[in-house]
């Protein structure tokens, strides 16, 4: 499909590139141009490609921009949301969660998953780093469904192995530009030292980053250090699981030891604070991250613990949090925080072809509706977007060239109706007493 997007504001997150009003023209899973209204104006148009349109659309003079990358989640978890609300983590997992995923079957975290892309899609989110169960399920719901994802492996004691995460690697790395994989696995505390040491292997085998839960809890870095006198980070680095880069879900309750290996291994950090809140875990140290200049990213986390997938709450509680723990309300800024949520997450996700609206990324791009009156007046666009904006102003999702979400009807494939039908009776088979 060629679309042509016009009458628009762009901001497309490109460094010291300001908001200005354009076009967008899509080719396909591509976006073919970015231009400015005055550029347009010119008589000299052999610069532009000649695109016949399948479709055009008026923005009219609402805001176009990249799609948030979702950098951590598990999707599949919508089936628990609300079910084990206001425990502690520990309880929480042993009690409520892990009993309730072992009834899951493959087909079960299709339709979940899918389930969670119709939500993903009314917060503008193109892009997710999802880690759960089964990866093919997750994949195939989100190939069905057209949602971008790069899956990461749960990999623990109990599930999955080592050879299964490899294979999986090297098929999704090469079988469609929409999925790819990152190593990974659950969290130290969920793994033995030699389950490890061949996660270790591998990255080295590849050459490949590394991606896991990581102090997330004050308890967890205390039965580390009992354990293995360290901490998670400074032990997994001693592992050589970090070698090649990766990055750390949650980072709360970092040492200064802990931020100098992400540092030193140029590792990333992706930030969930809704559900670090809910779940009682802390506040991340995000100011302290970006004064070192770790990337970071924002993820939702599963919505088990956090109920909502929704990015706009997630930049908030970014900004809020990091203002309040600094006690400094210059501390993080919006422009910062939006950028986590679209290029640095992209750059986190390793998806370089998605991190700004220009002439040759993919095509994910979202609109949000600047005439409602929580974005009004337009003072500062940015500032809205993190501070007040809400999923009621996207209008439009975009992914590879594809309109999947706009106005309130999506373009997935299937009845939505009937992915909540699949759900309910899930959930009613795994839940009910």
């Amino acid at each position: 499909m060629n679309i042509r997007l016009y009458n628009a504001r762009i901001l497309t997150m490109e460094k010291a590139r300001p908001m200005f009003r354009g076009e967008i023209w899509v080719k396909n899973d591509k976006i073919a141009c970015v231009v400015n209204s005055d550029e347009l104006k010119k008589e000299d148009m052999k610069d532009f490609p000649k695109i016949a349109w399948d479709g055009e659309i008026d923005c009219r003079d609402n805001l176009l921009m990249p799609g948030f990358k979702n950098a951590h989640t598990h999707s599949a978890m919508v089936f628990l949301r609300s079910y084990a609300d206001d425990l502690p983590l520990d309880k929480w997992l042993t009690e409520k969660i892990f009993p309730a995923e072992k009834k899951l079957t493959e087909e079960d975290i299709f339709y979940l998953t899918r389930l969670a892309v119709l939500e993903y899609l009314t917060s503008g989110i193109t892009s997710i780093f999802d880690m759960y169960l089964t990866s093919d399920s997750t994949a195939e719901a989100c190939l069905d469904t057209g949602m971008r994802c790069v899956l990461t492996s749960g990999l623990n004691d109990f599930t999955s192995s080592v050879e299964k995460m490899e294979e999986q690697y090297n098929r999704w790395n090469r079988k469609n530009s929409l999925i790819s994989y990152q190593l990974g696995f659950h969290a130290e505390y969920t793994c033995s030292k030699e389950l490890l040491y061949h996660v270790a292997q591998l990255a080295h085998k590849y050459h490949a980053p590394v991606f896991t839960h990581l102090a997330e809890t004050r308890r967890e870095v205390e039965e580390c250090r009992a354990k293995y006198g360290m901490t998670p980070a400074v032990f997994l680095e001693t592992m050589g699981i970090f070698d090649f880069g990766g990055g750390g879900f949650h980072c709360v309750h970092m040492t200064s030891d802990d931020i100098d290996v992400f540092s030193r291994r140029r590792l990333s950090v992706i930030t969930n604070p809704a559900s670090n809140l809910k779940l009682a875990s802390g506040i991340c140290p995000v100011a302290e991250f970006t004064r070192r200049r770790i990337p970071v990213a924002i993820g939702t986390d599963g919505a088990a613990s956090n109920n909502s997938l929704n990015m706009f709450r997630e930049m908030f509680l970014v900004a809020g949090l990091s203002k309040m723990r600094e006690e400094n309300a210059a501390s993080l800024d919006a422009e910062k925080v939006l950028r986590m949520a679209t290029a640095d997450g992209a750059k986190v996700m390793c998806l370089p072809k998605c991190d700004v609206l220009a002439k040759g990324k993919q095509a994910d791009i979202i609109m949000i509706d600047l005439y409602q009156p929580n974005m009004q007046p337009l003072h500062d666009i940015q500032g809205n977007l993190v501070y007040s904006c809400s999923k009621s102003n996207v209008c439009m999702t975009m992914i590879n060239g594809r309109v999947l979400y706009r106005n309130g009807d999506f373009f997935v494939g299937e009845s939505v109706d009937r992915i909540y039908g699949e759900c309910e009776r899930i959930v009613k088979r795994i839940l009910s007493v």
